[in-house]
């Protein structure tokens, strides 16, 4: 069996940028294993795989390189990408997944591609986990939980950037993974993402996590749109709109490579 890959990076202009994601589009499910193996030897962030119920309509999973996640925002943007590409007359899909839903996704003309998700915000957590505070080399003035991850609220965008996290402590958060979040200075927000439980040390770009950032700064700042930046090593732009329950993330996308999977 041979299969399609593209290596897309997602939430940037520029090759080399944001969160890079492997985009694989199926006739039929494979195993589990089989998806999880591809997944770990691709040792991306997430390996997104499509299949295609009808036109613009696609079933959509996502694996890091150990486990299936049950929401990933980049390589949603990734296979977004990957589809408009290949279809230029689409303009609009709808992308289905068994753990948040149907996503609606459009393709503007400059090239923007806008998603649009659930609001999941966090809410105050009561008992702070103590492999959280060791897990981070600053202290947080606040913390709160999502369905996703616990976020460490700071004050400072410096702060954010001078993190450094300890992943044996932080694994022990497990299901949940860790984001650091503050005010911008160029930017109406800041963030990093660590899921050492789910994937590694610190991903690139996180478009998933943004469903909780959006809606919490949206309410801190008194604004419904937001520009934020993920301070990764490779860094990423996105634009975020708050509208009631949802989210709309907007992104771009750069092709890097595309290539065969020889599966015997």
């Amino acid at each position: 069996m041979q299969l399609t890959i593209d290596i897309v990076d997602a939430f940037t202009s520029r090759q080399f940028g944001g969160n890079a994601a492997a985009v694989i589009e199926l006739d039929a499910w494979l195993s589990d294993e089989v998806l999880l193996a591809i997944a770990a030897q691709n040792n991306l962030s997430e390996t997104a795989y499509l299949r295609k119920r009808d036109k613009g309509v696609y079933d959509i999973r996502w694996f890091s390189p150990i486990t299936e996640i049950d929401f990933c925002g980049h390589a949603t943007l990734a296979a977004s990408f990957t589809v408009f590409e290949r279809q230029p007359s689409l303009s609009k899909l709808v992308l289905k997944t068994t753990a948040v839903g149907d996503f609606t996704i459009e393709r503007q003309p400059n090239g923007d591609i806008v998603m649009d998700f659930p609001g999941r915000p966090p809410e105050e957590v009561r008992d702070v986990p103590p492999s959280l505070l060791s897990g981070l080399s600053i202290q947080p003035d606040a913390v709160l939980r999502s369905p996703q991850a616990y976020f460490a609220i700071y004050s400072d965008e410096q702060q954010v950037r001078a993190l450094q996290t300890n992943s044996d402590e932080l694994k022990r958060l497990a299901p949940y993974d860790v984001v650091a979040t503050a005010p911008g200075t160029d930017y109406d927000f800041v963030s990093r993402y660590f899921w050492p439980a789910n994937g590694g040390d610190e991903d690139p770009v996180t478009g998933s996590i943004h469903t909780g950032l959006a809606p919490y700064w949206a309410g801190r700042l008194g604004k419904t749109h937001l520009i934020a930046y993920q301070a990764s090593h490779r860094g990423g732009e996105l634009t975020c709109d708050v509208k009631g329950d949802r989210v709309q993330i907007t992104g771009r996308c750069v092709l890097y490579s595309r290539g065969t999977v020889f599966l015997s």
